[in-house]
Parts: C-alpha cells; sequence; structure tokens
C-alpha cells in the first residue's frame, strides 16, 4: 500500500506561506492546533463504532491534516519534517516487534508485556526516569488512571488480588460520606473514581469503555422515557419517571 502524500504536504505549505497563505492558517501554533487534533482523534473513534466506514475514510484525512499542519510548524523552526516522523515511527515499530522483525518469538496474549517491556527500556534514558513517565496529561481521565495504574502495578505497587481493590472502594466511599467541605468532597470523590477504575482493571474491563457503554445506555433509555411523555415528561413525579424507566429497561429485554 503506497501513498502519495506529496499534495497534501504541499496545500499545508502554501496555506502556512507568509505571503501569499492564509491568514488563519499562518496564525496557528502547536498549542492551538492541539485541541482540533484530539477532537479529530475522538471523530475518528466515532466513526469506528458507528461502524461508519465512509465517514471513517472522511475522519482519517482530517486526522492525517493535523499530522501534516504540526510537521509542518515543525518544518519551519527547523526542529523537524515529515520524513523525520515517518522515520522515527518506522523505526520504533521494527524495534518493538523484535518476534517480526529479530529473532525473538511470542505469542497474542504476551505481544502486549513485552511491547511495555521495551517501551520502559526506551524511557530508561530519558530525564525523567519514573515508572510513570510520558503517561499523556492531556488523555481522558480514566484513560490516565488507567495507564497510570498499570505502570504502577508493573513495579510491584499492587494489590495482590482483586478484593484488595474491592475494599478500597468501599473505604473510598467512607471518606467521601466523611468530607468535610466541597474541596475535601472534591477530592474524596476523586479518590473513589480512582479505585474503581483500579478495580475495573483487575477484572480486565476497560473503565473508559465500561463507562461510555453505560452512558449510552442511560441516554437510551432516558430518550425512550421522554418519547413515552412527550411534553408532559417534565412535569411527571419522580415516581412515575421511575415507572418510565423501569418499562425501558424492560423493553431492552424483550
Amino acid at each position: 500500500m503506497n501513498a502519495d502524500i506529496t499534495p497534501l504536504t504541499d496545500i499545508m505549505a502554501r496555506l502556512r506561506d507568509r505571503d501569499t497563505g492564509c491568514p488563519w492558517d499562518i496564525d496557528q501554533n502547536f498549542a492551538t492546533i492541539a485541541p482540533y487534533t484530539i477532537e479529530e482523534a475522538y471523530e475518528v473513534a466515532d466513526a469506528i463504532e458507528r461502524n461508519d466506514l465512509v465517514s471513517l475514510k472522511d475522519e482519517l484525512g482530517d486526522l492525517l491534516l493535523q499530522v501534516v499542519f504540526h510537521c509542518q510548524m515543525a518544518s519551519e523552526l527547523g526542529a523537524f519534517n515529515l520524513q523525520d516522523v515517518v522515520n522515527g515511527i518506522c523505526d520504533k515499530m521494527v524495534r518493538r516487534h523484535p518476534h517480526v522483525y529479530g529473532d525473538a518469538t511470542a505469542t497474542g496474549h504476551e505481544v502486549p508485556d513485552d511491547w511495555e517491556t521495551i517501551k520502559a527500556v526506551e524511557r530508561s534514558g530519558d530525564e525523567d526516569g519514573s515508572a510513570l513517565a510520558g503517561v499523556a496529561l492531556a488523555l481522558p481521565a480514566l484513560l490516565r488512571a488507567q495507564k497510570i495504574q498499570k505502570r504502577a502495578a508493573r513495579t510491584g505497587f499492587d494489590w495482590p488480588d482483586r478484593f484488595g481493590a474491592r475494599d478500597k472502594i468501599l473505604e473510598e466511599l467512607d471518606e467521601v460520606n466523611e468530607a468535610t467541605s466541597a474541596g475535601h468532597l472534591a477530592e474524596e470523590i476523586g479518590d473513589l473514581l480512582f479505585a474503581v477504575v483500579n478495580f475495573a482493571r483487575f477484572h480486565k474491563v476497560d473503565a473508559e469503555y465500561a463507562l461510555k457503554q453505560a452512558s449510552a445506555k442511560f441516554e437510551r433509555r432516558f430518550r425512550d422515557m421522554e418519547l413515552s411523555a412527550g411534553n408532559a415528561f417534565v412535569g411527571l413525579s419522580l415516581d412515575k419517571k421511575e415507572e418510565l424507566w423501569q418499562q425501558a429497561k424492560a423493553k431492552e429485554k424483550i
């Protein structure tokens, strides 16, 4: 699969041209473009979840544009260019797949562990020598919590089993109930959420995905309630709304 990306890089170079380019594109920098990059990544994920391959093609193009945009800005600074990025990721993929490009062997379930081990070796030369180094701050909170917990567990700092993780949830819930101020409450609820993510990890459940599915389920049932009640929904008693909720749940079991 060979693709000519030159037309896209030429377009971006033209848009960033200080004399004849687009004023908006010229004004951008890494920080201002970063939110768009994150947004496009989420739109790719959304197209995949909807199994919409037409949209996926478009969204991947939008995401690729973000990569080219960042590379163009870096090239203008003399930092790196798109070819450097391609070379870097190629080297990394070869290095992280010794069972394909080297003499090592690995089964399907061993590959993720080997990948993390190789990544840890790569980080060993970094100035930040922490096992938690490199966990991006911009990740969604649940996903970042999962990654931090996995990194910590690889050092041996972990509960011996899922029961310890479960008991930690109960402990944190008690501390939520004992909170004495708004700030203290927010802190303890954060600890509770972190503990729940850890419990999910012990059960090999992706907390980000689980919460996303739970939110989708709630939305689906809530919309059914609204549809059933029509304009009268808001004015219904809580008991009546609970009845509609149970009806919505029952429909999903039919």
